[in-house]
């Protein structure tokens, strides 16, 4: 059974940095593609972030371009995916979780993910 656990989050001060952590486990994860979304309270999931099966393509919300960085690491029966957020906004406040999907490329669509972690909270003061 797939597991997804993200860390990292936590408090940080406007222009500031964190980065943060998904590792799956239970399974090979030689075709799955993986994704970051966030949900703000009182918003729906939004879509920051998604990395391909091989880690060459890449995707990211308009309003975290530049500032972010999606990147996967295939270690012997996990995978780690990273999350790299710098120049944090109090925009940013959310918790982040990461998604996966067995594609190739799950892209932009929460639909397309099967599997969720249980997410990591991100708080940037103003």
């Amino acid at each position: 059974q797939v597991q997804l656990v993200e860390s990292g989050g936590g408090l940080v001060q406007t222009g500031g940095s964190l980065r943060l952590s998904c590792a799956a486990s239970g399974h090979t994860f030689i075709n799955y593609s993986v994704g970051w979304f966030r949900q703000a309270p009182g918003k729906e999931h939004e879509f920051v972030a998604a990395i391909d099966w091989s880690g060459t393509v890449t995707s990211y919300v308009d309003s975290v371009k530049g500032r972010f960085t999606i990147s996967r690491n295939n270690a012997k029966n996990t995978l780690y995916v990273y999350l790299q957020m710098s120049s944090l906004e109090p925009e940013d406040t959310a918790v982040y979780f990461c998604a996966g999907a067995f594609r190739g490329y799950a892209g932009n669509q929460y639909g397309n993910y099967e599997h969720w972690g249980q997410g990591t909270q991100v708080t940037v003061s103003s």
